[in-house]
């Protein structure tokens, strides 16, 4: 068995997004082949309302799948095809756009004003890209929990991991997606496929990956290099890129690190990107915003509602 060693550690960055939602983006908009297929990471975490309510109003997507977890507040959802509904703690909306489809999302805090939850894109392969559009909406207590007896406890949202197989179904690129939350000074080894990219975003706690003897042998910032000595701990909103191997190991630091866990195979494919729409060429791209221009980007047997 073989650790994988970290290849890089990037600390989330402010970004506004939507209708002017205040977030920190992890990745996207760049380096697609390092996390392929995956494509954008955004932590939406905020306990001042005034920076969230205005949330994502209607907006097209095509040839990607969006994936919404919430951990705190609710996120209202709608969408071309009819459906709507609330994403509540817990939750998660795994949304296949593939044709096209147009959406809304609008944050709304808990009681105290506390808004938080993840929202992932997923490439679709091109044999996919125009697929029917379908939505997964899974409830909290659908996803399974496996604890360790040392404390460690992992969701898992999709894709089979320590012998359970999350709720979401039928994905194309096969995704691990899996909520990981490892106790205070506890070191844990989980397994990812040598063939995958992956990826880990810590949200809580702090802790050392890799071999987890010493500081990881990479700077926060590349820019940097030469004025930035290595981090010796993940802390909260960063993201951690792996390099090969078929398992990863952490160590708790004193507050325990709670963390996502997400490996893909790549798709290895061309990449034509404009906001929310992603294809495999410049020409499907702008045949994508023509379509939206004329009112035909939505397939007939898609249109229900919008």
């Amino acid at each position: 068995m073989s650790i994988r060693p970290v290849k890089r550690l990037i600390k989330s960055k402010p970004t506004l997004e939507g209708a002017g939602v205040h977030l920190r983006r992890a990745f996207g908009f760049g380096n697609e082949s390092d996390f392929d297929p995956f494509l954008l990471l955004d932590d939406f975490r905020n306990d001042v309302p005034a920076d969230y309510l205005a949330g994502f109003p209607w907006h097209p997507h095509r040839g990607i799948e969006t994936i919404t977890y919430v951990l705190a507040g609710t996120v209202a959802h709608g969408d071309s095809m009819g459906n709507s509904g609330v994403i509540a703690p817990g939750d998660v909306q795994w949304m296949t756009a593939g044709s096209g489809i147009i959406h809304q999302e609008m944050p709304k805090g808990d009681p105290a004003g506390r808004m938080h939850g993840f929202q992932l894109w997923a490439n679709l392969p091109a044999s996919l890209k125009m697929t029917p559009p379908r939505y997964q909406g899974i409830i909290a207590g659908d996803i399974p929990v496996v604890k360790d007896d040392d404390g460690t406890e992992v969701r898992i949202i999709c894709g089979k991991f320590l012998g359970k197989r999350g709720p979401v179904d039928g994905i194309a690129a096969d995704p691990i997606y899996v909520d990981v939350t490892v106790p205070p000074g506890r070191r844990k080894t989980l397994p990812i496929e040598t063939t995958r990219h992956a990826f880990a975003y810590v949200f809580a706690g702090a802790g050392k990956f890799c071999n987890a003897s010493g500081p990881l042998a990479v700077p926060t910032e590349p820019a940097s290099w030469l004025d930035t000595a290595p981090p010796a701990e993940a802390e909260n909103r960063s993201l951690v890129v792996f390099d090969r191997g078929d398992e990863v190991m952490v160590q708790a630091g004193d507050d325990g690190i709670r963390f996502l866990l997400v490996s893909g195979k790549p798709l290895e494919e061309p990449v034509a990107w404009y906001g929310p729409i992603v294809m495999n060429t410049q020409e499907q791209l702008r045949e994508a915003f023509t379509e939206l221009r004329e009112g035909t980007f939505l397939k007939e047997k898609d249109k229900r509602r919008k």
